[in-house]
């Protein structure tokens, strides 16, 4: 009786390590730097600025509990939003029309990865390592090399100028997509079998699970998530940078490895990763805002990864598969 209360005490500190983490980090930069840091508008700008890292994390945790990589989001974030700047930029196209056509990419992209990884039997990192460069070569084909703006101020207003309580919208897009994908993971047959299958596909297939139809949707879910993260993108900047998903990668992986460690131990959760994004930015925020050299960006991401990666596979081998 005596070990279950220890574990329960101990699951608990686990739960809450992150935020906990997170209120201290506040604190510490409170205390340093209190007339900057301290003050509605860096908040407001930390929230709301770092929507389109939140959904492109999102869109990693879905294949990454069923066991997969996806290394092409970043490439996909940045299709996307270009998409969207040539066909509304420069051909005319009505912007929702633009912006159904990036998530249909989208779509599509998951769709390939996903045949080509279950079909061939090749693994998802070298699946998706060679889709991203593939993008990224588009990308770069049918933008010229070049930054394209002008986008619709419908969309602009609609992300990043309309705000609630001094925080753009697109943060509250974002904050929606982490409930419905939460809801998803937690309450439904889909959830279970993604965490089935990530934990054991043997012992999947023996249950009845299709595997590689489990697989295959949870690539197209990550592309689609991650052409929505190009639509904010898009939006949040007025225009398409055709190198703008690669500075993303790195930060996502960060939050989606260091939120598993939260919330649900041991599980890539939504709501863990949203802790993760804002705690990884609040370091970032309060690093830039004390006048340190922006090398250290790098360096607090590439710790993080680190650090994140071999906390969420000790959570893992302390949690059983049931434990929600």
């Amino acid at each position: 009786m005596t070990l279950l209360k220890g574990g329960g005490r101990l699951s608990l500190v686990q739960r809450i390590a992150l935020p906990g983490a997170w209120l201290l980090l506040i604190i510490g930069f409170g205390i340093a730097n209190p007339h900057v840091f301290l003050t509605a508008a860096t908040f407001q700008t930390m929230f709301g600025s770092q929507a389109v890292l939140l959904v492109l994390t999102l869109a990693l945790i879905v294949p990454l509990t069923a066991g997969d990589y996806d290394l092409s989001v970043g490439a996909v974030l940045t299709l996307s939003a270009m998409m969207i700047a040539i066909l509304n930029v420069q051909y005319g196209w009505p912007i929702w029309a633009a912006i159904i056509a990036a998530l249909a990419m989208g779509l599509l992209v998951g769709f390939l990865n996903g045949i080509i990884m279950v079909f061939f039997g090749i693994e998802s990192l070298i699946v998706t390592l060679g889709m991203g460069t593939l993008l990224g070569g588009i990308t770069l084909w049918v933008s010229n090399s070049a930054t394209i703006s002008g986008i619709s101020h419908t969309l602009v207003d609609w992300v990043i100028v309309k705000r609630f309580g001094g925080i753009s919208l697109a943060f509250f897009y974002a904050i929606g997509l982490c409930a419905l994908l939460w809801w998803i993971m937690e309450y439904t047959s889909i959830g279970r079998r993604l965490l089935f299958v990530g934990r054991g596909r043997n012992v999947s297939k023996l249950s009845g699970v299709r595997v590689g139809r489990v697989r295959v949707g949870a690539l197209m879910g990550s592309s689609t998530l991650a052409a929505v993260a190009g639509v904010l993108y898009a939006g949040t900047s007025g225009g398409a940078d055709p190198t703008s998903g690669t500075n993303l990668l790195l930060p996502a992986f960060a939050a989606a490895f260091l939120g598993a460690t939260s919330i649900m131990p041991g599980r890539f959760n939504p709501w863990g990763t949203a802790i993760a994004v804002y705690f990884l930015v609040t370091g970032i925020t309060g690093l830039q805002l004390m006048g340190i050299q922006s090398y250290v960006q790098q360096l607090f991401y590439g710790g993080a990864l680190l650090v994140a990666v071999a906390l969420s596979q000790l959570s893992r081998r302390r949690v059983p598969l049931d434990n929600g």
